[in-house]
């Protein structure tokens, strides 16, 4: 969606980002307390009820968890010495996240981790404030890092002219793509799947149940949604288009058994994950027809 001057005038597509004005709330009300804390103050968003959407907490496999909602993934694994966390979702969702991590019978305080796949609001609008009530340490790509330190977009971001901002996050660690990082029995591994936004990243670890293992994909949002007026065709564009063609490449060829996305009705998923074999590469091929989609209609001058 598109704000300007607090107003919200568009909707947005399945995969972008945009904030609107903050919710006036009371100040006697859970909501009023969120609004009077800087880190979780909700933003308003025309989504926010199905983005947000409650879902209880559900084991995936393994030590693996979704501890998320309806429309935004959030994980969590649980490395047997300590807890890695994958996103955060908008700001006034990451107080409801860590009670979904208690339901599970996990201590907030063990999160040792919190993986980011990209600097948008919707996904990493939570995390300072799960960084302050954890003690956590935010991973992320190191051009994601420069959006998550200052809470703003990176000015190659097909979305920039929306404005977005979210509470930053004063340290990051960064990985490189392919780099791996381990904490007890688990080794989680970092994916550069830029495109969408030039830092995204998508992350992928083993999860085993006796002597059955498989791997799952925590994937970055791969649309290829803009602002108004952005040109994916542009010559200032081509860094974005090379991008996505390596993204799809990775995500063809990556071991995928169990598929989670950011967004959690991306890549055909009526459920919270994917199983069906493939599942990887059909999201990079869903997402490679829809940028030729759009290169089309930016030749025959139809693009919004």
């Amino acid at each position: 969606m598109v704000c300007r001057t607090g107003i919200v005038v568009a909707a947005l597509l399945i995969g972008g980002s945009a904030a609107g004005p903050v919710v006036a709330t009371g100040p006697g009300t859970a909501a009023g307390q969120q609004a009077s804390d800087p880190l979780t103050r909700p933003l308003a968003v025309e989504r926010e009820s199905t983005w947000l959407a409650p879902r209880a907490p559900e084991k995936i496999f393994g030590t693996t968890y979704l501890v998320g909602f309806g429309g935004l993934s959030v994980a969590l694994i649980d490395t047997g010495a300590g807890l890695i966390l994958v996103d955060g979702a908008l700001p006034q969702a990451a107080p409801r996240i860590l009670d979904n991590v208690r339901k599970l019978g996990f201590k907030p305080g063990d999160i040792k981790y919190i993986l980011s796949t990209e600097p948008h609001f919707d996904h990493a609008g939570g995390l300072a404030a799960l960084v302050r009530d954890t003690g956590a340490t935010v991973v992320a790509s190191d051009r994601a890092a420069e959006g998550l330190r200052t809470g703003r977009l990176g000015k190659d971001d097909p979305q920039l002219a929306y404005d977005h901002s979210f509470p930053p996050v004063a340290k990051v660690r960064t990985l490189a793509d392919g780099e791996r990082l381990t904490l007890g029995k688990v080794t989680v591994t970092g994916h550069r799947t830029a495109g969408h936004t030039t830092g995204s990243m998508s992350w992928s670890w083993p999860a085993c149940e006796g002597a059955t293992c498989r791997t799952i994909v925590f994937a970055s949002s791969l649309n290829p949604v803009s602002a108004e007026g952005y040109r994916y065709s542009a010559p200032t564009s081509a860094g974005i288009r090379d991008a996505f063609a390596q993204t799809y490449a990775t995500m063809k060829a990556m071991p995928c058994d169990i598929l989670i996305t950011a967004h959690a009705d991306q890549g055909g998923a009526t459920g919270r994950y994917l199983t069906e074999p493939g599942a990887c590469r059909a999201l990079a091929e869903a997402s490679e027809r829809a940028l030729a989609a759009r290169l089309r209609k930016e030749a025959a001058g139809t693009a919004e």
